[in-house]
């Protein structure tokens, strides 16, 4: 097929684009946080895959941590045993532990290895157990009520937290030029395997690797204000500000709070991205516009 000029040019001008991007983030790693809509329609599948491989050929680093809440729904479901929530997150007891261990450790896990590798990468994948990658400890839930005199703590089980974050494993093989593929599972001081949120994973890989970038994938066009348009090049105080008069609640706090986090810890940019575009990571890292939020310690144009 031969390009008439226009679509030539168009090509050129996207490559030219990227170019700079391209120059300022040789030998930077980047944490993405893989998860929503694009972990499971195909054509975002693939186009997730090839952009991690195009990122690690022009001297990029990715490092991969993935979610499966679904996933696990479903196999509880199969298994016959109900699935259930307090304060949004899952209550895990030994035998969900176990399904969420064959879920995301397993099959999720060496699905996106698969995937990357067969769009010509190398993918390695692990869980927060190999090389005791990440240690946990269990997250205490607390309930307010009227009706109570003192918080309601809540046991929910093998749900945890990151204590701490060994980077050696991922470092030897990023080194080696594999893509780490990371399942948030962690390990307590007992050996007791711990279900944790992949947002909070990813942000605390992000800061103990000082990484370039936080990419958060969501099933949304990013922080959006009170009147629906999409917001970047956010300063800390200002999506402190825009938290405190209320434009942003619910359940994007917490990713928010992800975000914020990480870039107070040194992580240079966060981004919260639209994860139902093809090609979502590469259009934000390599075009002017990007596709979702971008936060960072100063307001900045990119």
């Amino acid at each position: 097929m031969t390009l008439n000029k226009d679509q030539a040019l168009n090509i050129a001008k996207v490559l030219s684009e990227a170019l700079p991007y391209i120059q300022r983030f040789t030998d930077k790693t980047i944490v993405i946080k893989y998860g929503g809509n694009a972990m499971v329609d195909e054509e975002l599948k693939n186009s997730f895959a090839r952009d991690i491989v195009m990122m690690k050929l022009v001297g990029i680093n990715p490092v991969i941590v993935h979610g499966g809440g679904p996933q696990i729904g479903d196999l509880l479901e199969k298994i016959g045993k109900e699935s259930k929530f307090i304060e949004g997150m899952r209550v895990t007891d030994s035998e969900t532990m176990d399904v969420v261990q064959m879920v995301l450790g397993g099959l999720v896990n060496k699905d996106i290895v698969n995937l990357i590798n067969q769009n010509g990468g190398q993918a390695v994948g692990l869980t927060g157990k190999d090389g005791q990658l990440i240690k946990a400890k269990q997250l205490k839930v607390t309930r307010s009520s009227p009706d109570l005199k003192a918080p309601e703590i809540i046991d929910i089980g093998h749900v945890g937290e990151v204590e701490s974050v060994n980077t050696n494993i991922v470092d030897m093989l990023v080194k080696g030029d594999f893509i780490p593929v990371i399942a948030p599972i962690g390990v307590g001081e007992d050996g007791a395997s711990y279900n944790i949120n992949a947002d909070l994973v990813a942000g605390k890989v992000a800061e103990v690797l000082q990484a370039e970038k936080l990419i958060l994938l969501t099933n949304i066009s990013g922080l959006q204000d009170k009147s629906g348009n999409t917001l970047t090049g956010l300063s800390v105080p200002q999506v402190d500000a825009l938290i405190e008069d209320g434009t942003i609640y619910g359940g994007m706090l917490p990713k928010i709070g992800c975000a914020l986090d990480a870039v107070k810890a040194g992580v240079t940019s966060a981004h919260i991205i639209d994860g139902r575009v093809p090609h979502a990571v590469m259009l934000e890292i390599f075009t002017d516009e990007g596709v979702g939020t971008l936060i960072t310690s100063e307001q900045l144009d990119k």
